[in-house]
């Protein structure tokens, strides 16, 4: 969380989301390329070329290189390198949840070895011992994100019941994960255990921001999902302790709103800019 704060310092809050499927991919890439795993990783690396000097991080979501088999996840493991090569902090999105010894296996697949990422998304609703296993990692750099309040419009049926002490779900989960990271205060007053508060459910982000000043929010749902900019600057602190996550607005912006025929990197280029300063616009600095 540490180098996720400094580069939100550096190059703003957006968060490029690396969900790439074969069909995204321009038809010209995709026929200069024999193999599923060429495709995969040469169209992120052009986005990737083309944007980390304004993006904060990258979100790359596993299951769309899992759906491509070993091509698929020989991609994953690529992409994840080169990213972390530039000295980028990188997200992988993976939302695992298990306890004991299968939560110590996720941990060390992919905080260690061919699939190494700087910070993981953590399905608490086993219980708040599915966090646990990866504390060791976290001692030594390593952050995760939980789910807690989510984008998706289904999410209120389990997030959202009530306690008998008129509390939410999300509400004490919130406060679990908000005590649970004071043993691991970083220098920059946040911990390495953050959480996944979607854009799209403004005034429970609201709540969960005041109710949770020391955590890093990695927040889904701006743009494809209807979360906007004015939305997003609730969520953070003084523009800074959370990042933004898009993918299909970024990844096909070529597609649309494209009035210059910019080749696909140069559109992504645009639209996270539009984002960052979007953002920036609206978010509150010191």
């Amino acid at each position: 969380m540490e180098k996720l704060y400094e580069s939100v310092e550096k190059k703003g809050t957006v968060c490029v989301g690396l969900d790439t499927a074969v069909e995204y991919i321009p038809e010209s890439l995709r026929k200069s390329y024999d193999t599923v795993e060429d495709q995969l990783f040469y169209f992120n690396k052009k986005i990737i070329d083309a944007t980390c000097d304004i993006t904060a991080t990258y979100k790359i979501q596993i299951a769309y290189y899992e759906a491509e088999g070993l091509s698929g996840l020989n991609a994953y493991k690529r992409t994840l390198e080169y990213i972390r090569e530039k000295n980028i902090p990188v997200i992988a999105d993976i939302k695992r949840g298990d306890i004991a010894k299968t939560a110590e296996m996720y941990a060390k697949a992919h905080f260690s070895g061919e699939f190494e990422a700087d910070c993981i998304t953590i399905n608490p609703y086993m219980g708040i011992d599915t966090l646990e296993p990866y504390y060791d990692y976290l001692k030594n750099g390593k952050g995760i994100f939980v789910l807690l309040k989510t984008s998706n419009p289904g999410s209120g049926a389990i997030q959202n019941i009530k306690s008998e002490n008129n509390e939410t779900v999300y509400e004490i989960l919130a406060t679990l994960l908000e005590k649970e990271g004071e043993r691991f205060a970083l220098k920059n007053g946040y911990s390495p255990i953050g959480a996944v508060v979607g854009c799209t459910h403004v005034d429970e982000g609201k709540k969960l921001r005041k109710m949770m000043p020391r955590t890093f929010f990695l927040v889904p749902g701006y743009g494809a999902q209807g979360g906007t900019a004015a939305d997003v600057s609730e969520y953070l602190n003084d523009g800074n302790g959370g990042v933004v996550n898009s993918s299909r607005g970024i990844l096909l912006a070529y597609k649309r709103d494209n009035p210059d025929n910019l080749a696909f990197d140069e559109a992504s280029r645009h639209a996270v800019i539009q984002m960052r300063d979007a953002i920036s616009a609206v978010s509150k600095r010191g």
